[in-house]
C-alpha cells in the first residue's frame, strides 16, 4: 500500500505574497471536454450516462439524446461563456481533452487567441486510473499534447484528468517537463510532490466542490444563485484567513454544457463579476501563471 500523505503543510503554512501583493489567488477552470466523452456512436462499447437526465438508454446502444447534450456545449454555451470571460476581463485555463481539440481545433484556436490557457485533460474524458500500463497513457498524454499544439501553437504546462491518476501518471508528467498536475483534491495552497524519479512536480489542487458538475449531483446545486452564494461563502472565508497572513488559493470549476445553459450560465456571469470586483484585494490568474509564482516563492526542498 502506498503512503498517503494526510499531514501537508501541518498548520504551518509557507509565507508568501502572490504577484500582486495578494494572499489569496483564484483560479478559474473551464473543462472542454464534449466530442471525447465515451459514445456508442463514436465506436465505444458504451456511452456516458452523467448529463441532465441519467440516460435509460441500453448499455451498446447509440445514445443520440446525450451525444446532444455534450454538443450543446460547443454549440451553444462556449459562445455565451466566452463573452463573460471577455466583459470581465478574466483568463481562464481551458482544461482540453485531447480528442475534443482534434475534432474541433478551430474552437480550441479561438480559446486560446483569446488569452486563456490550455492544459491536457487527457486524450479522452475518463479516469487515468483505468490505464492498466505507463506506455498507453504515456501515448495518449502525447497525443493530446500534440493536438494542443496543432491547434493552438500553444505547448500545455498543465495536466488534470476525470477521477483520478494512474499509479505512474505523475512520473510520466515529470518525464515530460509539465509545470504542474492539479489532481489533488487536499489542500488550499499548491504543494511539491517529490514522488517522482524524474524530479519534484508541483501540486495545483482543484476543487469538485466550487464546481458547476454540482448542478448534476443530487446533493449539489438546483439554482444559479445558490453556486454564486457557496463561491461568494467559500471567498469570505479564505479573504478572512488571507487577512491574518495565511496565503490562500480557491479553485472554482465550470464546464461548456453545464453553465453554458441558460438558467445556469446567470452562475457562471455572477461569480465572475463578483472576481472582477475584488479584483484590488485578490489575485486573478491560470494555473501557468499560479505555478509559476508558487514555485518562485516556495521551490522545491532538496531530496
Amino acid at each position: 500500500m502506498s503512503e498517503r500523505d494526510l499531514l501537508g503543510y501541518g498548520g504551518v503554512w509557507p509565507d508568501f505574497t502572490w504577484p500582486n501583493g495578494a494572499r489569496l489567488a483564484v483560479s478559474v477552470v473551464v473543462n472542454f471536454e464534449e466530442g471525447a466523452e465515451l459514445q456508442v456512436g463514436d465506436g465505444d462499447p458504451r456511452s456516458e450516462t452523467m448529463g441532465e437526465v441519467i440516460s435509460v438508454v441500453p448499455p451498446g446502444k447509440r445514445d443520440q439524446g446525450q451525444e446532444q447534450i455534450f454538443g450543446y456545449g460547443t454549440r451553444a454555451g462556449l459562445w455565451r461563456m466566452l463573452a463573460a470571460l471577455d466583459e470581465s476581463a478574466i483568463r481562464s485555463t481551458f482544461l482540453f481533452c485531447g480528442r475534443a481539440v482534434e475534432r474541433l481545433p478551430e474552437l480550441a484556436k479561438t480559446i486560446v487567441a483569446r488569452g486563456h490557457e490550455p492544459a491536457v485533460h487527457g486524450w479522452r474524458w475518463r479516469p487515468h486510473a483505468d490505464y492498466d500500463d505507463p506506455e498507453r497513457e504515456a501515448a495518449d498524454i502525447e497525443r493530446c499534447v500534440e493536438a494542443i499544439i496543432s491547434a493552438t501553437g500553444q505547448r500545455p504546462l498543465g495536466f488534470f484528468c476525470r477521477g483520478g491518476e494512474s499509479p505512474w501518471t505523475r512520473e510520466l508528467l515529470a518525464q515530460r517537463g509539465f509545470l504542474y498536475t492539479s489532481n489533488g483534491f487536499d489542500d488550499d495552497l499548491p504543494y511539491w510532490d517529490r514522488s517522482p524519479a524524474s524530479g519534484p512536480l508541483l501540486v495545483v489542487p482543484y476543487a469538485l466542490d466550487s464546481n458547476d458538475m454540482k448542478f448534476f449531483h443530487p446533493n449539489g446545486f438546483v439554482r444559479a444563485r445558490e453556486m454564486v452564494d457557496y463561491v461568494e461563502d467559500a471567498l469570505g472565508v479564505l479573504e478572512d484567513e488571507a487577512a491574518r497572513g495565511l496565503p490562500r488559493l480557491l479553485n472554482i470549476g465550470f464546464h461548456l454544457r453545464i453553465v453554458g445553459r441558460p438558467a445556469r450560465f446567470a452562475a457562471f456571469r455572477d461569480i465572475l463579476r463578483l472576481l472582477a470586483g475584488r479584483r484590488e484585494t485578490i489575485w486573478i490568474a491560470t494555473r501557468a501563471e499560479i505555478a509559476h509564482a508558487f514555485s518562485a516563492a516556495v521551490p522545491p526542498l532538496p531530496r
